[in-house]
């Protein structure tokens, strides 16, 4: 187990400690991701209620991680094809080679 460190952060007006194995500016990063997500939510529904908007945010990011994953899916099937077919190619085109005179 890494080394933890411990960052305070501001989201959505409420001060969190977070201990964690991720760098402090990592931490800080996420911080500031869900923070904007929680204020843009807020401002486009009308939402005071932080909880209420924290969940959306949650849902929100869960949406973007899941295209995410699917598309990096998506092109590691697409480069595995690609792979193969260029394999495929390249054997095709290189000359066997003469087992019989290995001897």
């Amino acid at each position: 187990m890494g080394e933890r460190t411990v960052t305070t952060v501001e989201i959505a007006g409420e001060e969190y400690t977070i201990r964690s194995e991720a760098s402090r500016d990592y931490t800080l990063e996420c911080a500031r991701l869900v923070n904007q997500t929680v204020s843009e939510i807020r401002a486009r529904a009308s939402l005071v209620e932080v909880h209420k908007a924290a969940i959306l945010a949650a849902m929100a990011l869960a949406d973007e991680l899941l295209h995410a994953r699917r598309e990096g899916d998506r092109l590691r099937e697409e480069l595995a094809r690609k792979s193969a077919r260029l394999l495929a190619d390249i054997e095709e085109r290189a000359p066997a080679p003469d087992l019989a005179s290995a001897d």
